[in-house]
């Protein structure tokens, strides 16, 4: 008999991913969407749609109960939804922070016997490493987010953490590129366009990850002896900012004119944006001096070797593959 597997945020970039590695490893899967959700990337037709209302603890739990009743219990849950951007800092919390306590208390109350309850996180959730050795951000280091959206991600870590209601693993990913990827393919569009733009005139180190290899990683694990405790997802190499600039051009065939922003005088407008959007609309701009501030960071460097020791294999996609395969899907799907 297939385990079951609830997928949720399954219709996005890395949940879509994460429901097809899921039916390549053999898993039987239901993909947590919402009513409004678009089934583009989820058209296996060996895929079972559950529809949930994360808002509500009680309503949640009320559609796992019959979900329980109709299908049995639960083996696996991947808790891949969330948010990166809000209208204001509130909604980081109550969506990233909140509505992962409302599945967690949901399941305990519909009574799944989950063997593995899978929480993805980010490696915002840590903050940037050491700007001046460029050490790399390490699994016991202590947790500072420079940002709301990483504090209320390592809000959620907190409570799936301390609730201990089922055996749990916490994934940090370092960035994440690929095949559906809206914010990359920004990026991508600038150099298409002989534009390469970059935030800092000083150095800047980065991890990256390919989709796919975030993926397997991930649903593997669930296959693995281990439990209570976090991975810090990447690659394992170190890439300069230019680096991943470098791969798009080559790639795509591309001569840039490179222009480098300096962060200070950058910041003083995107706050005085920030400030003059937030008293017209109420909101936050998608491009705010939170996001300047973690974007424009030093080091966002870190160690993933306990994660790939305990799976026993290496990551299969070096940057240029995934790079070179992203803009290939990109270019097929009309997006660039």
């Amino acid at each position: 008999m297939k385990n079951k597997i609830l997928i949720t945020g399954a219709s996005g970039f890395i949940g879509s991913h994460l429901v097809e590695e899921a039916l390549k490893q053999g898993f039987e899967v239901y993909a947590g969407i919402r009513r409004s959700s678009n089934k583009q990337f989820l058209q296996d037709e060996r895929i079972h749609f559950l529809e949930l209302d994360f808002s509500s603890k009680n309503i949640l739990q009320q559609q796992l109960t019959a979900f329980k009743h109709l299908n049995a219990n639960l083996d696996f849950v991947i808790h891949n939804a969330g948010i990166t951007q809000a209208n204001n800092k509130e909604g980081f919390f109550k969506v990233n922070c909140g509505y992962t306590q409302n599945l967690v208390e949901a399941l305990q109350g519909s009574e799944m016997q989950l063997q593995k309850f899978v929480l993805i996180s980010s490696l915002a959730a840590y903050g940037p490493g050491n700007a001046e050795s460029f050490a790399p951000i390490e699994l016991w280091q202590k947790q500072k987010p420079i940002s709301t959206y990483g504090k209320s991600k390592l809000c959620a870590e907190e409570f799936v953490k301390s609730a201990n209601i089922f055996p749990y693993i916490v994934i940090n990913p370092t960035a994440v590129y690929g095949p559906r990827d809206k914010d990359f393919l920004a990026f991508v569009k600038l150099i298409n366009n002989k534009i390469e733009p970059y935030i800092g005139t000083n150095k800047q180190m980065v991890s990256m990850i390919y989709v796919k290899d975030l993926t397997k990683a991930v649903i593997s694990l669930l296959h693995k002896n281990c439990s209570n405790r976090s991975y810090i997802v990447s690659d394992g190499n170190d890439y300069d900012k230019e680096e991943l600039g470098a791969a798009v051009k080559s790639i795509l065939h591309k001569k840039t004119f490179k222009i480098k922003i300096p962060a200070t005088p950058l910041r003083i407008v995107i706050a005085m944006v920030e400030k003059i959007y937030q008293l017209s609309s109420g909101k936050l701009p998608f491009l705010n001096i939170e996001k300047v501030n973690e974007i424009s960071s030093s080091n966002w460097l870190c160690d993933s070797k306990q994660l790939w020791d305990d799976l026993s294999f290496s990551p299969q996609y070096s940057l240029k593959e995934g790079m070179t395969e992203t803009m290939k899907w990109y270019k097929e799907n009309n997006w660039l």
